[in-house]
């Protein structure tokens, strides 16, 4: 399983599915990540937290604890 976490940037990813229970998995799916979206790593932060992507044409930012929810496809 390939998470979010580990894509180095610049890669263009799929999501495949969303981990986690309650609160922080709805908290995601709000922000519109969702199964299926293509998910654009932008930048990292010098020490890997946070990760900036792009997502449904706008710029998010997720914590590597997040984004470790995230199962995607390359």
């Amino acid at each position: 399983m390939k998470t979010l976490k580990q894509v180095k940037v610049g890669k263009n990813v799929k999501v495949v599915k969303i981990h986690g229970q309650g609160a922080i998995r709805r908290r995601i799916m709000d922000m519109g990540i969702t199964n299926g979206v293509d998910i654009l790593v932008r930048r990292c932060a010098p020490f890997g937290d946070p990760i900036e992507v792009t997502v449904r044409g706008y710029e998010l930012t997720l914590r590597k604890k997040d984004a470790e929810m995230i199962e995607i496809e390359a």
